[in-house]
């Protein structure tokens, strides 16, 4: 999902192509440096913080690829600028520099999602077990695992690097010989290279100006939030029944999100716009509807939390969306890479032997691709290397992952592994096309087809386990290609962004492991009326579950809902690409639909009211909103994701708000 932007944009016109050629590239060594990797470790840490909250809260991460550029570009521009005023002289910060923070950020912050630690690895957690219930039917208290920083860091490093080492041999075809586009590789490079020249340093100072701005914002905000909301988390501002107490009770309320409000702000019109639609289908008619059938469909005495009521349908529902969207887009990326590497194999057959004389202009830009071609060649990777990092690092994964989680059998994880690089590459081809990573669906799909290959006895953890390792390979090689696109573009050597990849995933083993556990212990992570509910938790249980028991146990009707939604997802992304665009821009995107269902409608209107902020601007003033749409998103998001953390000191302390605001109904006289 994307705008596909075309490489002819990065250097528009002849000035720039001039002055590109003539360019000192530093060697790939003086690329990475002490100074970035010290920023990428505190931006790092930061958006691990940033995603873990949303993981925990709503599960839609928007891409912060561009608020890692820019933050870097601002933290290492100012310690030379204040250097420079002492009379230090320390080495000029360069484009290649900030593409390799930013690399190394966008590694260590994506373990934060791939990691699973809102989704698979919560999964096996007690509190999720009790959730479902100990007499449901699959659910085993031996299927148990609560979270444990040492087992984690050690999952971690075990599965999260095989990605890098599997695709590293075919960078030069996807990146030079197919020229895939991946759309947020190539935005991210043309922020880059606007921020290294006199024009573009200037506006990125007035965006880092305004991020810090909306930031301060965010965080004085959240912290004055935080001295209404009592103990609980029915009390202040997040609880706030905007609409009135009817609506409120069908959790339909603004709660004052920054970070939510900055997700609207960043996420596509469309987006927002289908999540609204979700919490409106869902929670404005679905669920009141079979609420007024309770002692028919369902036991009318259940808990709010029973599998075997409302819950079900709520959980089942969202299951059916979110599995018929990722089955629809995996064939359709599929079928694309398939007919794409077909059509470029015949071309190349017919290659003419004399090219047409080109004009001035054209020569320039083939001289710049060339440059282009010539650094990202110059420092190689050797094939035997990636090919023999990959064999032994899934010899250690095959042999440690069985002591980790003993259900999932070596010759299990070992079939992952064989099977593993085909995958990587649909699912880095798909990226590079669409700008749409399907990693959790491949994961969801090694889920199913391991629970049901081990069954009943261990199954659920082995199929979780199983998704994990799925998921960080495939994840893993679409973020390194994509990397490998912006640092083609930026004239980044290949190596200093696989080794700054290394170094990120490195990071992002103990990083996103360590600020998981600062919410674990300071938060009641998983709690259905809570502020951390993890909502994917009890969603990736049910489907190991489901993988293992069938459907036997869903209440009356759920089955044919399920059915009935899974075909629509289906429907719908059909209509999507086969409408022309000028239709298609305003037909919903089912996955975004389906959280909702699940979480509630609160996070849909203010992640709408973004979106209606972004639109009026936009009509307002275009330049302006294009400009500072994303600094303003990610001082809002980057703002109240730093208050989590005196948030959770002051939870860990005991130290509870002094002030309970609740609203309630009036006195009846």
């Amino acid at each position: 999902m994307g705008t596909e932007i075309s490489e002819p944009l990065l250097f528009p016109d002849s000035n720039k192509i001039k002055t590109i050629d003539s360019e000192q590239i530093p060697d790939w060594k003086d690329q990475i440096t002490i100074r970035g990797l010290a920023v990428s470790a505190v931006l790092g840490t930061l958006f691990c913080i940033i995603t873990h909250k949303l993981n925990l809260t709503v599960g839609i991460i928007p891409s912060l690829n561009v608020a890692a550029g820019l933050l870097g570009f601002f933290f290492v521009q100012s310690w030379v600028g204040f250097l420079s005023k002492l009379g230090i002289q320390v080495a000029p910060f360069t484009k290649q520099e900030n593409t390799v923070i930013q690399t190394c950020v966008v590694a260590c912050y994506g373990l934060a999602f791939s990691g699973g630690f809102g989704s698979y690895l919560l999964a096996m957690d007690s509190r999720t077990y009790e959730l479902i219930g100990p007499d449901y039917p699959g659910n085993r208290a031996e299927d148990v695992f609560n979270p444990g920083l040492g087992w984690m860091i050690g999952f971690l490093f075990v599965v999260s690097f095989l990605g890098l080492f599997s695709l590293v041999p075919l960078r030069k075809v996807m990146v030079m010989e197919y020229k895939l586009t991946y759309p947020s590789g190539t935005a991210t490079a043309m922020l880059i290279n606007s921020f290294h020249t006199h024009s573009g340093a200037q506006l990125a100072g007035k965006q880092v100006t305004c991020l810090g701005k909306y930031l301060s914002i965010s965080l004085v905000w959240s912290c004055f939030k935080w001295f209404f909301s009592g103990i609980g988390d029915s009390c202040g501002f997040d609880n706030f029944p905007s609409f009135g107490l009817t609506l409120f009770k069908n959790t339909f309320y603004f709660d004052f999100s920054p970070t939510y409000v900055g997700c609207g702000l960043i996420c596509p019109h469309i987006v927002n716009c289908s999540v609204l639609l979700g919490a409106i289908l869902s929670w404005g008619f679905l669920w009141p509807f079979i609420s007024q059938h309770d002692g028919d469909w369902y036991p009318a005495d259940l808990g709010g939390n029973d599998f075997k009521g409302l819950y079900g349908y709520k959980v089942f529902i969202a299951i059916s969306l979110i599995l018929g969207d990722g089955l629809y887009n995996l064939i359709k990326i599929i079928a694309i890479t398939i007919r794409e590497i077909c059509n470029k194999s015949s071309k190349e057959s017919h290659l003419p032997i004399l090219k047409e004389v080109q004009d001035d202009e054209t020569s320039k830009l083939q001289l710049e691709q060339k440059k282009r071609d010539e650094v990202f060649l110059k420092d190689k990777i050797p094939s035997w290397f990636a090919a023999s990092g990959y064999v032994g690092l899934a010899a250690i994964s095959t042999a440690m992952i069985p002591i980790i989680f003993p259900p999932l059998r070596w010759y299990l994880v070992l079939s992952s592994y064989v099977i593993a690089p085909a995958l990587a590459f649909c699912n880095s081809y798909g990226t590079g096309l669409t700008d749409w990573s399907l990693a959790s669906t491949y994961g969801k799909i090694g889920l199913f087809i391991i629970a049901s290959l081990v069954g009943t006895d261990g199954g659920v953890v082995a199929g979780l386990a199983a998704c994990g390792v799925m998921m960080s390979i495939v994840s893993t090689a679409a973020d390194l290609m994509q990397d490998f696109k912006t640092g083609y573009l930026t004239l980044s050597s290949a190596k200093s962004m696989f080794v700054s990849q290394l170094v990120g995933t490195a990071m992002g083993c103990v990083i996103a492991p360590l600020t998981f556990w600062m919410y674990w212990t300071a938060f009641d992570i998983g709690a259905p009326d809570g502020s951390y509910k993890a909502p994917y938790a009890v969603i990736f249980r049910e489907m190991a579950i489901l993988g293992i028991e069938g459907f036997s146990e869903l209440p009356k009707h759920c089955l044919a809902m399920c059915c009935g939604f899974f075909v629509a997802a289906l429907i719908i992304n059909l209509l999507r690409d086969v409408t022309p665009n000028k239709i298609s821009q305003f037909i919903p995107i089912p996955m975004a639909m389906a959280v909702p269902f699940y979480i509630g409608a609160y996070f849909a209107i203010d992640m709408f009211v973004g979106t209606v902020i972004l639109f009026i601007w936009e009509r307002i003033n275009r330049k302006d909103a294009e400009d500072y749409a994303g600094a303003v998103a990610s001082g809002l998001i980057c703002g109240d994701g730093i208050w989590t953390i005196p948030s959770a000191v002051l939870s860990i302390f005991r130290i509870n708000p002094p002030i309970c605001m609740y609203f309630g109904p009036s006195a009846t006289h």
